[in-house]
């Protein structure tokens, strides 16, 4: 356990809170103006937060998976119901991410010879930048998108925040 101190801006308050709480196992945070009033004081005690556990197997994680030739029609149907330069939504990448996940793994258990492991690592990345930018509401319990699990292993993170999804929706 250990004591953190902060001093910053009134308007970066929220935001240094969130990122304490979100980094550290922390009790209250206690906010005081600094002297001149000019600034606030923050004091925490902290503890690291547990290392997380496993990525969710792909058997846990696509358990309640659609077939992958009607997630390949969904898909497709998405993207072309799209209006030319609109974005496709959080939902499509993960669920696109997911799918190609899903084809690597049997392909990978086929022994065939391809590139879809490549391809699914790549749509993981893309599922990631698209949370590390704020663009998503990722689950990231426990590895968040910023985590350096999460990069070292782009297609379990797809695991972890599919799992999530499929069981809220």
């Amino acid at each position: 356990m250990f004591e953190i101190r902060v001093i910053c801006d009134p308007t970066d308050t929220d935001r240094v809170v969130a990122a304490l709480d979100s980094t550290f196992t922390t009790g209250t945070v206690g906010v005081y103006p600094t002297r001149d009033g000019k600034r606030n004081r923050l004091y925490a005690t902290a503890d690291h937060r547990p290392e997380p556990g496993p990525w969710p197997t792909p058997d846990e994680a696509y358990a309640s998976s659609p077939s992958i030739v009607r997630e390949i029609g969904w898909t497709a149907q998405t993207a072309a119901d799209k209006p030319f330069g609109e974005d496709l939504d959080r939902e499509y990448w993960l669920r696109k991410a997911a799918l190609l996940d899903r084809i690597a793994l049997r392909d990978e258990e086929d022994g065939a010879l391809g590139d879809a492991a490549e391809v699914a690592t790549e749509a993981a990345r893309r599922l990631i930048e698209w949370d590390r930018d704020g663009e998503g509401d990722y689950h990231g319990a426990p590895y968040w998108p910023e985590h350096p699990a999460a990069t070292a292993d782009p297609r379990g993170y797809v695991r972890q925040e599919y799992a999530h999804w499929a069981k809220n929706n």
